[in-house]
């Protein structure tokens, strides 16, 4: 495009009247060549060639010894070489933040590690959507740990969002991890949960935001033999559970306060127990979805979208409610989400379960 500026302003300043003098639009052209995004010296190659076409434009007109035309074409080049100046710093820029972005993508998803597509007789999916610009991740979380007899999955939120909250996150990602096989009962992981939680507060929280640092969390245990869901909550909303004839069910828990407060001891973690049958869909999920607003104000009916994609796969599952929620609020969130959807698997054959078949990992993160 840029050399055919060039060609035409140059056809179209010779065929006019020598009054009308378009020569000083040549400059567009290495313009053009950097707004497109260029290399230097590419856009440096059709400054020159914009320097040729005016002096062979004024050669034309039997000008080009006259003090107009030199000072058209000196400034023309000059202008070439201011712009071939910008995409030097525009360049160096792009490859400092693509290894910056680079490092930071590879930090977040060390942290928030991909649940398996599969975990014994399970379907996961996940989605995550940073509010936050340039975010993978932010103050929400997920982790999943398998255990001997069946399953356990965490789902967290962090007062705030964004960047600020990743620390938390990543305290409680790691505690949940090495916890999650070393107690029998979740009323017990909670309560380790809410120590590692209140001892990072009392070390790192600051003095101006004493008493303001929380995590929301719900624990999820999923036995391979039974059809059930243990649940305890730490101030965290409830999930949904999706069955049969779009049927969306919403549990009763019996929450303690949020990881962090203090006020919690062991005998305060209530162990709710929920059915989980084959076929049915587990979706857990972090304020942010059922906070979500259109331009109106109008919040995101969460659970009466979600139950129309009931009977999809977990995968198919988050992609329409990633979809659907994204339209709903121009693409613009306010917050941090985290979603994961389980699905219980049937059973296969006269002694196999469908959750023997292997799998490999996957997880969808969307870049705000």
């Amino acid at each position: 495009m840029p050399v055919a500026l060039v060609v035409v302003i140059t056809v179209v300043d010779v065929v006019t009247p020598a009054d009308i003098v378009l020569s000083p639009l040549l400059v567009i052209a290495p313009t053009t060549a950097a707004w497109f995004g260029a290399k230097p010296w590419t856009t440096a190659g059709i400054g020159a060639l914009a320097v040729v076409a005016q002096v062979s434009i004024a050669w034309r007109f039997g000008v080009l010894p006259s003090r107009n035309s030199l000072v058209q074409a000196i400034a023309i080049a000059a202008l070439s070489a201011l712009i071939v100046l910008f995409c030097v710093v525009r360049d160096r820029r792009s490859r400092e933040l693509a290894q910056v972005r680079s490092v930071a993508e590879a930090a977040q998803r060390v942290l928030l590690w991909p649940l398996p597509c599969r975990l014994g007789p399970l379907q996961l999916a996940s989605l995550y959507l940073a509010a936050e610009d340039e975010a993978v991740i932010g103050g929400d979380l997920y982790a999943a740990a398998r255990t001997d007899s069946g399953a356990r999955v965490m789902i967290g939120d962090v007062r705030g969002k964004g960047l600020p909250a990743i620390g938390e996150a990543a305290l409680l990602l790691g505690a949940f991890r090495e916890a999650a096989h070393q107690h029998a009962a979740l009323p017990q992981l909670a309560a380790a949960l809410e120590r590692s939680v209140t001892r990072h507060v009392a070390d790192f929280e600051p003095e101006d935001e004493a008493g303001e640092r929380f995590v929301t969390a719900l624990l999820l245990e999923i036995p391979d033999d039974e059809p059930v869901i243990r649940m305890t909550s730490c101030g965290h909303p409830a999930p949904f559970l999706l069955g049969p004839d779009n049927a969306v069910t919403v549990p009763n828990l019996h929450p303690a306060p949020p990881l962090g407060v203090g006020l919690t001891g062991l005998g305060d973690y209530a162990l709710d127990v929920l059915p989980f049958d084959s076929g049915n869909t587990l979706l857990l999920y972090t304020d942010g979805v059922i906070e979500a607003r259109d331009r109106d104000g109008t919040f995101y009916p969460f659970a009466e979208r979600a139950a129309q994609w009931s009977d999809n796969t977990p995968e198919a599952l988050l992609h329409h409610i990633e979809r659907d929620l994204l339209a709903h609020t121009g693409g613009s969130l306010c917050d941090d989400i985290a979603l994961i959807a389980i699905h219980r698997a049937p059973l296969i054959g006269h002694d196999g379960l469908a959750w023997r078949l292997s799998a490999p990992r996957a997880q969808r993160v969307r870049l705000m």
